[in-house]
């Protein structure tokens, strides 16, 4: 069966195709942001806009800060900072707020996309969670 799948993905034009399908109807949120200090985002998915409220064309060229507030927990964001510049993965949870205003636990999965060594974007998955 994996041999399948890599034949499968040997083929560029089959292999966008599907990761935009996956990536457009993904139940969980899918934010895409460059690789810079910066981090802006680059493709935010429809489940974005389900979680967050704001459209993926609001977002694009602004960075996820844009859904912190005064109750986001500034030592997990030091972790995900930690993570990004170690060009390491993250996982966590912290209040973020939606467009509205609204206050949520979002848990997310941050991950690095490299290109031989060297990290070109950050794929986040996110979700809506629970109470810490």
């Amino acid at each position: 069966m994996t041999g399948s799948i890599e034949k499968l993905f040997q083929d560029v034009e089959i292999s966008l195709n599907i990761l935009r399908v996956l990536a457009s109807n993904s139940y969980d949120s899918i934010l895409i942001t460059d690789a810079t200090k910066d981090a802006k985002i680059i493709y935010a998915n429809k489940a974005f806009k389900t979680l967050t409220g704001y459209d993926p064309s609001e977002v694009i060229g602004k960075t996820p800060r844009i859904l912190q507030g005064a109750a986001t927990d500034k030592t997990v964001i030091a972790r995900l900072v930690d993570a990004l510049k170690g060009d390491g993965r993250f996982e966590g949870k912290a209040v973020n707020y939606k467009k509205n205003g609204t206050p949520f636990i979002m848990d997310w999965r941050v991950l690095p996309v490299k290109v031989g060594k060297r990290t070109r974007v950050w794929v986040a998955i996110q979700r809506e969670g629970f109470a810490i």
